[in-house]
């Protein structure tokens, strides 16, 4: 079996890429993986270096975009694993373009590909934020598309370009939609791992508005493990949630994250609330786990402290990206 997992050097991407290669998931065990990516500031392919000797791991640093790329890597592909994406929100209020041309567009020439090479299974990883905000209850996967940024509005895009090639072309095409992910290999522009890395720096921590919107925490270990029980066992067609074992209110991950590195509440400083901030977002999970099977096996509170630690041991990691990013965004 041969996997082609877009943005494989990224979050998401590179978690799943070490867990295949490191024998998690039994269907997986013989797998080739191929690795597109295009390593802009968020993607590194140190996130790789665990399994970078694997002799069945090919790394081709590419665009999604670039049709050529695509189509190459494409040939004897069983499964694509598209993580592929630009995320964060800021970002997008403050560049759109960028967010429209690689989540909307490399996911159609992804799709396109896919379709002509007869790929059997398509896994595209999308995110609860297309479904906008709410005040109580949760979303299932039927509730109608809301977004409410130039990020989420480009991922609900690229969503509905999944289903269409479904409906359309009879693909195999499974779309996740999961809540906010933590964890190792993190690019510290998030809130988790900016706060720890600034905390482990002595920085005060920037906390959007009254700190009360409220996420659902999921690790991405037990997120890669949702995805490839869509890949072994989803419906093509269908959409899955994948909710975690937590609900919290930004301000409590921020108290939580300073009491596991023994620093006070005078570390938070509160600022201007970004635009558009969506208040709480809850995904109803039922059917990935009735459906998949899928359980999240880590609590909050255990995935928080072993991701704090892996900040503590992995300074080599993440302190070059961060002093890069902040060069490039000094005036």
């Amino acid at each position: 079996m041969r996997i082609l997992v877009t943005g494989g050097a990224g979050f998401i991407g590179s978690n799943f890429v070490r867990r295949v290669l490191t024998g998690v998931y039994p269907l997986f065990a013989d797998a080739e993986v191929v690795v597109l990516d295009k390593l802009t500031y968020a993607g590194t392919t140190e996130s790789l270096g665990p399994v970078a000797d694997d002799p069945r791991l090919t790394f081709v640093q590419g665009d999604v975009c670039d049709e050529q790329v695509v189509n190459k890597l494409m040939r004897g592909v069983s499964l694509v694993v598209h993580c592929a994406a630009e995320t964060h929100v800021d970002r997008s209020i403050a560049e759109a373009e960028h967010f429209v041309r690689t989540n909307v567009l490399g996911t159609y020439h992804l799709l396109e590909s896919a379709f002509r090479e007869n790929v059997r299974n398509f896994v595209l990883v999308s995110t609860d934020e297309v479904y906008g905000t709410l005040d109580s209850g949760s979303w299932v996967e039927t509730d109608p598309l809301e977004p409410n940024s130039p990020y989420s509005a480009s991922k609900s895009a690229s969503d509905l370009l999944a289903r269409s090639f479904h409906r359309t072309y009879g693909m195999r095409v499974c779309v996740t939609r999961c809540a906010n992910n933590y964890g190792p290999f993190q690019f510290p522009e998030k809130m988790v791992p900016l706060f720890v890395t600034n905390l482990l720096d002595g920085i005060p921590v920037p906390l959007y508005g009254d700190g009360r919107n409220v996420r659902e925490w999921v690790h991405v270990d037990d997120h890669c493990d949702a995805l490839a029980l869509v890949a072994e066992h989803g419906e093509p067609g269908e959409v899955y949630n994948i909710g975690g074992p937590a609900e919290k209110r930004n301000l409590e991950v921020t108290e939580a994250i300073l009491d596991l590195l023994g620093q006070d509440r005078s570390m938070i400083r509160f600022v201007a609330d970004r635009k558009g901030h969506d208040r709480r977002y809850s995904v109803d999970g039922s059917k990935a786990a009735a459906r998949l099977g899928y359980r999240p096996a880590l609590s909050f509170e255990e995935g928080l402290a072993r991701t704090v630690d892996w900040y503590k041991d992995n300074r080599a990691w993440w302190e070059p990206l961060k002093k890069r990013h902040q060069r490039q965004n000094t005036p």
